[in-house]
């Protein structure tokens, strides 16, 4: 068995952030307002704050959202959630993200103070393009960037669903400021691992960038809940339950990835949940972070629950050759 480890902070990228490997992503505090917040049902300021509560008990030290996550509701209520926390808070860590489309990297200057409103005047420890979609160059938008760090307004830089070519290009005019690129936000699990193939995750090492997992169980379907149950499918509000992982032919294909995470779990006393975010922050050494979500405070004791162990070397390539086999990845 590998060994037990409590929440082990490490650097996120070449920054001073210490961070805990799992952080808490807070797409579902969106309130159900604007487009995308109508994704998650709605939750209470109470279930917020014991979601936050329970996740920060756990050792996570880092929350990320986002100015589209409900048209800032989710930032609203995460630094509500933080300040009803009172001092367990203090060390609490808040990445947030610009959204880019139809706008120009003047933009955001120009909505940094609405940022720092709704989050309660908070440190934004990380601030990052949400998308590579803008009406202005990578260049502009990182000038852009490094400006609100020279005026204290952010501490640090990342961007999100950038491609390797695009992550060097905003790591090269971060330079020439004395900064550098911290971190590329992406969609990686076990279930989706094109950050392997396409020189994502091959330039995040080479420059010293972490990757942050978004989408870590691919929406709950790694938990396993949807192979014992497919009948929970039609329960789920929202699109999700349309996409091809949850119809009945994509259940059976990750069948033997969910059978092999489900036999660890049992030797682990954990979940499934559990095994498959364990993999993702200790497969690439420290480089990759990952933000599960949590709509209840179940799912957030589990996500910390999954910081309290290690896989061993033969189990991590166990998953990844299984994993491999139901994507159909060559070796």
């Amino acid at each position: 068995m590998g060994a037990l480890e409590t929440s082990v902070l490490r650097k996120l990228g070449s920054s001073d952030l210490k961070f805990s490997p799992l952080g808490l992503g807070c797409w579902q505090f969106s309130n159900g307002h604007g487009m995308v917040g109508k994704f998650w049902p709605v939750i209470g300021p109470d279930d917020v704050l014991k979601i936050v509560q329970t996740s920060l008990h756990g050792g996570i030290n880092w929350f990320d959202t986002a100015e589209v996550y409900g048209k800032g509701q989710s930032e609203q209520m995460l630094a509500k959630a933080l300040k009803d926390a009172g001092t367990l808070a203090d060390s609490a860590h808040i990445a947030t993200k610009w959204w880019p489309v139809f706008r120009t990297a003047k933009s955001i200057g120009n909505t940094i103070d609405e940022r720092i409103r709704l989050l309660d005047n908070r440190t934004i420890h990380l601030h990052q393009v949400h998308q590579p979609y803008s009406l202005s160059s990578v260049a502009s938008e990182m000038n852009e960037m490094a400006k609100l760090v020279k005026q204290g307004k952010i501490q640090n830089v990342g961007v999100s669903n950038f491609s390797a070519k695009n992550m060097r290009e905003a790591d090269r005019v971060l330079r020439e400021h004395g900064l550098r690129l911290i971190s590329n936000q992406v969609k990686y699990s076990l279930l989706d691992r094109r950050i392997e193939q396409n020189g994502i995750l091959d330039t995040a090492k080479e420059l010293g960038i972490a990757i942050i997992a978004y989408s870590p169980l691919e929406q709950g379907i790694l938990s396993g809940k949807f192979h014992k149950n497919p009948a929970l499918v039609q329960s789920i509000t929202g699109p999700r339950k349309w996409t091809s992982p949850f119809r009945s032919t994509g259940l059976k294909k990750s069948q033997p990835l969910i059978t092999v995470l489900e036999e660890l779990a049992r030797k682990y006393d954990a979940s499934a949940t559990q095994i498959a975010l364990n993999w993702l922050i200790h497969a690439h050494g420290e480089t990759v972070f990952a933000i599960p979500g949590a709509s209840k405070v179940h799912h957030a004791e589990e996500n910390v629950k999954a910081m309290r162990f290690s896989l061993t070397s033969s189990e991590l390539q166990e998953i990844d050759k299984v994993s491999k086999q139901v994507l159909s990845i060559n070796n």
